[in-house]
């Protein structure tokens, strides 16, 4: 087992390895030995580990509650998070209890929001359940639910207490759940190590633990360093600004990590054609793309792309910041004019 440091307004470990749901009470409760627990999660993850997240919880003499709904991007919303708000008013939650969030991103962004605003912030645990999840969106303390108008509209920086990554619920991903993981592993390549984006590329299964424990470090030393988004943290959004765009734009048919896999692809194609970056640059991280499986372009006309990308929360007056790859492993925050957004994202088509 591996064990990370996080050191932001919360410190925190991220432990990844093997039988970690198994050892998840006894960790937990080295933390809050006299909390009691609402263990969130979706239908089809709960289906898979929740009686045996629920059973270790217990075990080590934790009181637990569950709050369970059904699985999907569309359930990322207000209404999911008042209902859950009820359930621990409803059982007498108080600052001294915890949330415990079993599940992808959806599951950790909704229970760490909840856990930011009740009772004005409690404490809450990640238990990532996708590779997506356990190389991003566990770790960093980014909470949040969509809006109509967009994804992540609303939302909170609320670090966790803890991150238990246990490398055998890998092994029930579809190749889809894979495919987006590696898409958000690529990014971390693409933003700062070279080396990685190459092992990513050309990964192998029995190389996961240590690649995911790489991909936290990286995100790690960059939030410790911005933990609030106002600087180089912009940089982990590589490929999301337009990405978002693209899973709006499909009604979220198009997952996150092929929506930032298309993104990745069309900033890189704009940077390069518009004199930014290296020459081929655009062609390497497009051929890595195609080998993980992952899209590298979209039908949604440019029209549609601009005016959603437009709504994401990283416009600020007139002008929103894209992340642009001037090489592997180099990137920068590229400030672009808001009349000048449709003309980008044409250019990278």
């Amino acid at each position: 087992m591996q064990i990370i440091k996080v050191n932001t307004s919360t410190e925190y470990e991220v432990h990844i390895g093997k039988g970690l749901l198994c050892r998840a009470g006894e960790k937990i409760r080295a933390l809050f030995p006299n909390s009691k627990v609402m263990l969130v999660s979706d239908d089809i993850v709960f289906s898979l580990y929740g009686e045996k997240t629920l059973a270790s919880l217990t075990a080590s003499g934790l009181e637990c509650s569950h709050f369970v709904f059904k699985n999907g991007e569309e359930r990322k919303r207000l209404s999911t998070v008042e209902d859950l708000l009820e359930s621990l008013a409803d059982g007498h939650f108080t600052r001294s209890d915890i949330i415990v969030a079993l599940g992808g991103g959806v599951v950790g962004d909704m229970a760490g929001f909840a856990a930011s605003v009740f009772c004005r912030g409690i404490k809450y645990v990640q238990i990532p359940t996708t590779l997506l999840a356990a190389v991003d969106s566990s770790v960093g303390g980014k909470t949040a639910v969509d809006l109509s108008r967009g994804k992540n509209l609303c939302g909170a920086f609320w670090q966790p207490s803890l991150v238990l990554c246990d490398t055998d619920t890998l092994a029930t991903l579809k190749d889809l759940d894979v495919q987006n993981g590696l898409s958000e592993m690529l990014k971390y390549g693409v933003i700062c190590n070279k080396e990685l984006f190459e092992k990513v590329k050309n990964y192998k299964e029995n190389d996961m633990a240590a690649l995911i424990a790489r991909c936290v470090e990286i995100k790690r030393d960059i939030v410790s360093g911005d933990e609030f988004d106002r600087g180089n943290r912009m940089l982990l959004n590589l490929g999301h600004t337009i990405g978002h765009a693209v899973e709006a734009a499909s009604n979220f048919a198009v997952t996150h990590g092929h929506g930032v896999a298309i993104g990745l692809a069309i900033v890189a194609r704009a940077a390069e054609k518009m004199g930014m970056a290296k020459a081929g640059m655009a062609n390497e991280i497009c051929h890595a793309l195609s080998a993980l499986s992952l899209p590298t372009s979209t039908s949604f006309d440019t029209d549609t792309l601009a005016a959603l990308t437009l709504s994401d929360k990283k416009s600020s007056g007139d002008s929103i910041s894209l992340i642009v790859p001037l090489d592997i492993g180099n990137t920068v925050i590229h400030k672009v004019k808001r009349t000048e957004v449709k003309n980008f994202i044409e250019v990278g088509r």
